[in-house]
This record gives C-alpha cells, sequence and structure tokens, in this order.
C-alpha cells in the first residue's frame, strides 16, 4: 500500500466551511477519507467526508416492531391459549386494553436494541484516543487529520493550510 511510513497531518479550522473545503480538497487528491473533529453534530462535514447517518435508528425500529408484536403476542396468548375465561360475555381478545402492553413493550425492546445498536456500531471500547485528537475540538476549533505517507506529508500540509487551517501539525501514525 504504500512503501514508507505513515504521518499524521492535523488542521485546526476556526470555521465549519474551512473545514468542509479541507475534507473535499484532501479526498480529492487522493489522500483517503480523513478523520473530520468538530465541536457539534455538523450534516456537513458527514456528507463531505462521504459518511452515511447512523444505523442504530434501524435496531430501534426492530426492537420496537418486536416488542410491539410479542406484546399483542403474549397478551392474545394468555387471554385465549392458558387461561380462557368469559366474563360477563365480553370477547376473549378485546385489543384496546391489549395496547397498553404492547406499547410497553415496544418502548422496552426500542430502548435495549438502540442500546445494543450504539454499543456495537460505536466500537466499544475505545481505550486510547484517536489519532491526532485535541482537546480545542471540543470547545471551538475543527479538526482534520489526514493519514499520508511520509513522502506526501508536505502536500497535505499544503492542502490543509491552502483551505484555511489556522494551524498545522505532524506527528508519527
Amino acid at each position: 500500500m504504500t512503501d514508507g511510513p505513515l504521518v499524521d497531518v492535523t488542521g485546526f479550522f476556526a470555521d465549519e466551511e474551512s473545514a468542509v473545503r479541507a475534507i473535499r480538497d484532501v479526498r480529492a487528491a487522493g489522500f483517503g477519507r480523513p478523520r473530520a473533529y468538530s465541536p457539534f453534530p455538523s450534516p456537513e462535514i458527514l456528507e463531505a467526508a462521504g459518511l452515511h447517518t447512523s444505523p442504530v435508528r434501524a435496531w430501534v425500529l426492530a426492537g420496537g416492531i418486536a416488542g410491539a408484536a410479542s406484546g399483542f403476542a403474549l397478551t392474545i396468548g394468555l387471554s385465549t391459549g392458558w387461561y380462557p375465561r368469559v366474563v360477563a360475555g365480553m370477547p376473549y381478545v378485546s385489543v384496546p386494553p391489549f395496547v397498553v402492553i404492547a406499547f410497553e413493550m415496544m418502548i422496552l425492546f426500542g430502548a435495549l436494541a438502540g442500546t445494543a445498536g450504539f454499543i456495537f456500531h460505536g466500537g466499544f471500547p475505545q481505550l486510547e484516543a484517536f489519532p491526532g485528537f485535541d482537546p480545542r475540538f471540543t470547545g471551538d476549533r475543527f479538526g482534520v487529520v489526514v493519514r499520508s505517507p511520509a513522502a506526501r506529508a508536505g502536500e497535505a500540509e499544503a492542502r490543509l493550510r491552502a483551505a484555511g487551517a489556522e494551524e498545522v501539525t505532524r506527528a508519527e501514525a
């Protein structure tokens, strides 16, 4: 893949537009997908980096559907199969009271599935800091980290500066 050591080139940006411009520029130059840091969630940065939205929402939907189905199955099964009891001529299966149980099961299963999806897709546990991370990225700065061969590190640094980086640092990968 590369014929030399890898270098992480980190650019510090004051605004979101400059960081997005830098991400698009380094991707167009063939450096691959850079790692981006932002003090707040940014759909523009996700789009520029070629990332999609989180799949955790699908886990929550599947858990909610499974919970509602199991809630109805539990209540209907108990009222018809194990304990059939005719009370005052009412039907065995009366849906309105069962909706409450199905709703509660939907919330429970959706929350558990969302937690499982978050842990699975979040890559937990992350025991060490990501390369190029700086505490300023959680405050008021945006960061773009480009991993490149040492021979192309100067080009990556120049592209980050041209996009509007206030500061650029290098570190061995």
